[in-house]
């Protein structure tokens, strides 16, 4: 791990907070819908969406039912992963409009460096496994590579590209720290819908294993909340 100090981590992480990303999203369908067409803007929202609503379901499944992949200590895909791989490439694919090709590549390549890092971030901070991290930037490079794939051809109707790097930076500039409680949304909505009073946490989840009889290996007999008469949810705030 990089010996950085945990401020920075912390300023890097917030790179991919949805009170960034979210704003940021909707200012490049904006500038598409300005300088390229309705379509355009549409089928950014419609994939980035699709995207969010990927990670929404993912972490509705463990917070409300446990569902979870124990062997890699997966609870849910990162949303700070998935929202920078997505968003800043596009936002560098949209600033330079008109600029050579290989330019152009170069700016989608930085956005997903910036993203992979803000994945590492997460790691770093402890919010994440790796798994979730790797999985959420992949989720979001995927979303951001079939938009800039699908409208590389596109001609921008004449918008400034000095005035849409200016507005894109001036809005991550004054956004970075802004907190968006979206875990305790997605937390409220899991519990809504599982009928559950408190949400699986992760402790508690990986120790949740198999008891096995001695001298039989290879036979579970019980989850080891079972056997210690605690049959409902286990419950902590999922980071």
């Amino acid at each position: 791990m990089p010996d950085l100090p945990l401020n920075l981590w912390t300023a890097i992480t917030n790179l991919g907070g949805a009170g960034l990303t979210f704003p940021l999203a909707f200012a490049i369908a904006l500038w598409l819908a300005a300088g390229y067409s309705w379509r355009m803007a549409a089928s950014w929202l419609a994939l980035l969406g699709a995207a969010i609503g990927l990670v929404t379901l993912t972490k509705i499944a463990f917070l409300g039912w446990g569902v979870g992949v124990r062997s890699y200590d997966f609870t849910g895909l990162s949303g700070h992963a998935m929202m920078s791989t997505s968003v800043y490439p596009v936002a560098f694919f949209l600033m330079l409009q008109g600029a050579r090709p290989k330019l152009r590549a170069a700016g989608v390549a930085l956005g997903l460096v910036v993203g992979v890092v803000v994945a590492f971030s997460r790691v770093v901070l402890d919010a994440h496994s790796p798994s979730e991290a790797v999985t959420g930037t992949i989720v979001g490079a995927l979303t951001a590579l079939v938009f800039v794939r699908y409208w590389w051809e596109a001609r921008s109707g004449g918008i400034s590209t000095a005035v849409v790097t200016i507005s894109l930076a001036a809005l991550t500039i004054a956004l970075h720290d802004v907190r968006v409680p979206t875990h305790r949304w997605v937390t409220d909505i899991a519990l809504t819908v599982s009928g559950h009073d408190q949400p699986y946490m992760r402790a508690k989840w990986k120790a949740n294993r198999p008891v096995r009889t001695p001298g039989t290996p290879g036979t579970p007999i019980a989850p080891i909340s079972q056997t210690r008469d605690t049959l409902t949810p286990v419950a902590q705030h999922h980071a």
